[in-house]
Order: structure tokens, then sequence, then C-alpha cells
């Protein structure tokens, strides 16, 4: 499988991820053009995994541009909420992207959990499709294990950022320098997983 040209639809409007995929792909050779500068609404996410959400995106994308797509879904699992919030992560507390209410929520979820209780991961699954009927997708995933604080800390990156933990850190993933949070992030390790995907196909 060959991805012709270097020129990919980001099938994304989250000004985060948008910062996460330019910082990682950027030094690949690849332009990467958001879905929005090309008029592309965003999908509606019906699906019941990640993996059927980031087809989903990837699919309405690459339709609507003829060109490449990528794109990814991704959430916060917390153990002891079951998964919450999961697939809905982004809309946890009712309206999309609210960053400050779902951490409300969260919070107010695990209120004087200990630490034990309080386990959690990110999750990202990456697409890509050479084109909308693109019947062999390249699928990658990666995962960031840590724990959710009692109170948000730093003000860096975006979403639940503030309140997680990652395993080996002291600083909250808010609170990481940024090229190191992109390296080990969850959504840097699915992208090194689908380079190394795309270097095996060459």
């Amino acid at each position: 499988m060959r991805v012709e040209g270097s020129r990919w639809v980001i099938a994304s409007s989250n000004a985060g991820k948008l910062v996460e995929f330019r910082d990682l792909l950027g030094a690949g050779g690849h332009s990467i053009v958001p879905q929005s500068e090309l008029g592309v609404a965003d999908a509606e996410e019906t699906g019941l995994s990640f993996v059927e959400n980031a087809l989903l995106k990837a699919r309405n994308a690459a339709g609507a541009t003829g060109l490449p797509a990528l794109a990814d879904d991704s959430g916060l699992c917390v153990d002891a909420l079951g998964g919450a919030p999961g697939l809905y992560s982004a809309r946890y507390a009712g309206g999309h992207g609210d960053a400050a209410a779902n951490i409300a929520k969260l919070l107010a979820a695990l209120h004087d959990r200990p630490d034990a209780d309080r386990r959690a991961h990110f999750v990202a699954v990456i697409v890509l499709l050479r084109h909308a009927r693109d019947p062999q997708p390249l699928i990658a995933q990666g995962v960031w294990h840590g724990r959710i604080l009692d109170r948000p800390r730093g003000t860096g990156g975006f979403g639940y950022d503030p309140v997680f933990l990652p395993d080996g850190h002291e600083c909250s993933a808010a609170e990481l320098e940024p090229g190191l949070k992109h390296r080990i992030g969850h959504r840097g390790q699915a992208l090194s997983a689908l380079q190394r995907q795309l270097t095996g196909l060459e």
C-alpha cells in the first residue's frame, strides 16, 4: 500500500490536536491541511469504538476533498468509572469541547477517592486512508497510562491534561514541555506506530 502525495487532510477541527499533528508529522515532509481550511464539516461520531469513529471522520474528509485523510479518535478512560468518559470525553459534561466543565465533572465523580482508585489512561486511535473507499486503512493505537490528580495543575496542553499525571513523571500532562508531551503521549505513540507501518510499506 502506498499513500500517493505528501498532502494530507487532517480530519479534525480541534486546535490542540492540530498542533500535535503538525509537530509530529511536519518533520516527515508531509504537508497537512486541516479539514476546516477546505470547507469540510466535522463528521458525526456515531461509532461504538475509537476505531469506528476515526474511520468515520477519515472517510468523511477523504470523500469531501479527494485527498488522503488522517483522523484520530481519542479519549480518557478511568478504571474506577468503568472506562468513562471514554468515547464521550469531549462532551462528558454535555457541551462539546468544554474542558473546564468536563474536568469539574470528572473530579466530582472521583471526589475523596484514593490514588489507587484514580488509575486512568488516554487512548488514541489514528486512521490513514488513501481515499474515501480505501478497503485497507492503516490503523495505529497509542495508550498513555497514569492517574487523575485531585485538582488541575498547569496551563499547557488541552482537554484533561491538567488533571492527568503520567506514570513516571511528577508533572501533569499540562506541565510537561510540549515537545516531550507530544512524543510520549498517546497521540505521539499512535503516530509513531503509523509511521513505522508506512516505512514498512515503502
